[in-house]
């Protein structure tokens, strides 16, 4: 038995990708082709990207149910996802793209076994490790988008925008003093 199915993967995806999709509603669409340097995504390339990126995963472990990654065109399936991110897209398609890429996946991982989620995939020779669980790669969309959701966050600060997940934190702290004065 564990404690971290696929009812637990699906949730903790489907609660990262609506703290994206704040994000997302919270930046003016105006702001969406602001880029924070040179050589960087874009607010509204990153958002797609993030979209995007749990179609390896898609792939790999519920379309090919590969056990071994070696001869997988991992850079051809890269380089498609990243024209379909380049695609000019309106803040709505944006919006739209998240939710019905992400609600697909969270239904994909909801339907995993605990059997599935402990099959081993194998990867290319030479690489460390050799090999990872479906479940260590099915997780690694949520990471992934973490990562990118801390780089939209500091965007935020940069466009003026105080981040929702620290407005609810400073609310909670003040609720907490007030509480305490009483």
């Amino acid at each position: 038995m564990t404690y971290y199915g696929s009812q637990e993967l699906a949730r903790a995806f489907r609660t990262v990708r609506g703290n994206t999709i704040q994000i997302a509603e919270e930046i003016p669409e105006e702001k969406y082709g602001f880029q924070p340097a040179p050589g960087t995504r874009t607010v509204a390339q990153t958002l797609v990207h993030i979209a995007l990126m749990s179609r390896v995963q898609e792939k790999i472990h519920f379309e090919d149910r590969l056990t071994s990654l070696a001869g997988f065109d991992f850079f051809g399936m890269m380089n498609s996802l990243a024209a379909e991110a380049q695609k000019p897209r309106t803040k709505a398609e944006v919006l739209d793209l998240l939710r019905t890429e992400g609600d697909r996946y969270a239904r994909l991982l909801e339907t995993c076994t605990e059997e599935f989620l402990a099959e081993s995939v194998q990867y290319p020779e030479g690489m460390t490790p050799p090999a990872k669980s479906r479940f260590e790669m099915l997780i690694s969309p949520k990471e992934h988008e973490m990562h990118h959701r801390g780089q939209l966050m500091l965007v935020e600060r940069m466009l003026g925008i105080a981040p929702h997940l620290t407005r609810h934190m400073q609310e909670r702290i003040a609720a907490m003093a007030a509480a305490a004065q009483k």
